[in-house]
C-alpha cells in the first residue's frame, strides 16, 4: 500500500515538516509521493532527493547560530554563515523584496537533482497562476525554478516566469496540498505549519505583520473549506509559537517546537494502524 504526504507552507514554519520526515525515516516508511507548497516544496524536494530528515536538520542548523554553540563552534560555522547571509539578494525590479533564486541554488548545491525526473521519490511543487488565478503543479522537467516559483511569496519573493505563466507562491492557491495526493497512493498525511499562535491578541501589527498575516488569514480560510469537503487520512497542525513566516532567526525554535508532530504522527499510525480499514500498517511496524 502506497502513502503520500502533502507538506503545507509556511515561511520558516516549514521546517518543523523536518521532525515528521525523521519520524518517517525511524519508522521505516517511505512516502510513494510527496506534494508541497512554498517552503514544503523545499523541504519536500530535498527529501525526495533521498536525503534524510536528519540530514536535512544538519543542513539547516549547520547555517544558524545555535543558543548552545560556543565560540569555536560559531567560527566553525563562519564561513556557511557568510553564504547563508549572501544567498537572499535584494530584489526590487520584479514585484519582490528578494530574488529567491540564490536561496534555492544554495539550499540545493550538495544534491545531484536538477530535474523532477532525478528524484528518488516523485514530487508535485504547487504554484499560483498570477494573472488566472489557477493552480499550476510541477511534476517534469527543471526542479529548482518549479521550487523558486512555489515559494515567490507576492511582495517579498520575486515573481516568476515559466512555462507561459507568471507565478506566484503556492499558498495563494493550495497551502496544504494533500487533495492532489488523493487517488493517487492509498493513504494520505498532511502537515500544516501556517498556524500561529500569539499571545498578544491586542497587539497592533506593524506594516510587513499585517500583510502576512492578512495573507496567512486568507489561506486558513481557504483550507477550512477544502477540509470540510475533502479530509487527508492524517492531518497534523504543529503548535508553532510567536514565529511568523520571514522568522529565519528562529530556526531552532521551529524545530524544536516541531518536535512533537513527530511523536504525533507515530500516535497518528499507530491508531490508525487499529482500524479494519488500515490494518495494513500493522505491516510497516512488524
Amino acid at each position: 500500500m502506497d502513502i503520500g504526504i502533502a507538506l503545507g507552507g509556511g515561511g520558516v514554519r516549514a521546517l518543523a515538516h523536518i521532525p515528521v520526515l525523521e519520524m518517517l525515516d525511524e519508522m521505516g516508511i517511505k512516502p510513494k509521493l510527496i506534494a508541497g507548497t512554498s517552503m514544503g516544496a523545499i523541504v519536500g524536494a530535498l527529501y525526495a532527493s533521498g536525503m534524510p530528515g536528519n540530514q536535512i536538520r544538519e543542513k539547516v542548523l549547520g547555517h544558524v547560530i545555535l543558543r548552545n554553540d560556543s565560540l569555536r563552534d560559531v567560527i566553525g560555522k563562519k564561513a556557511n554563515l557568510l553564504k547563508w547571509a549572501s544567498v537572499f539578494k535584494a530584489n526590487f525590479s520584479r514585484g519582490g523584496l528578494i530574488n529567491a533564486q540564490g536561496f534555492i541554488d544554495y539550499m540545493f548545491s550538495e544534491i545531484k537533482a536538477r530535474r523532477f525526473e532525478d528524484l528518488q521519490i516523485p514530487l508535485l511543487a504547487v504554484a499560483g497562476d498570477f494573472w488566472t488565478g489557477e493552480e499550476v503543479v510541477f511534476t517534469k522537467g527543471p526542479l529548482l525554478p518549479a521550487l523558486q516559483a512555489s515559494m515567490a511569496v507576492p511582495g517579498v519573493f520575486s515573481q516568476v516566469v515559466l512555462g507561459g505563466h507568471v507565478l506566484v507562491d503556492g499558498g495563494t492557491v493550495n497551502m496544504v496540498p494533500y487533495d492532489l495526493l488523493l487517488g493517487k497512493v492509498h493513504f494520505t498525511i498532511a502537515v500544516n505549519v501556517s498556524k500561529v499562535r500569539i499571545p498578544e491578541k491586542h497587539k497592533v501589527p506593524n506594516a510587513l505583520e499585517s500583510v502576512m498575516g492578512t495573507f496567512e488569514i486568507m489561506q486558513t480560510a481557504v483550507l477550512n473549506e477544502k477540509m470540510k469537503r475533502l479530509k487527508p487520512d492524517i492531518y497534523i497542525c504543529p503548535e508553532l509559537f510567536d514565529v511568523r513566516m520571514l522568522d529565519f532567526a528562529k530556526i531552532e525554535n521551529v524545530m524544536e517546537q516541531g518536535k512533537p508532530a513527530g511523536e504525533i504522527l507515530r500516535q497518528e499510525l499507530i491508531k490508525k494502524s487499529l482500524d479494519p480499514a488500515f490494518r495494513w500498517l500493522k505491516q510497516i511496524f512488524d
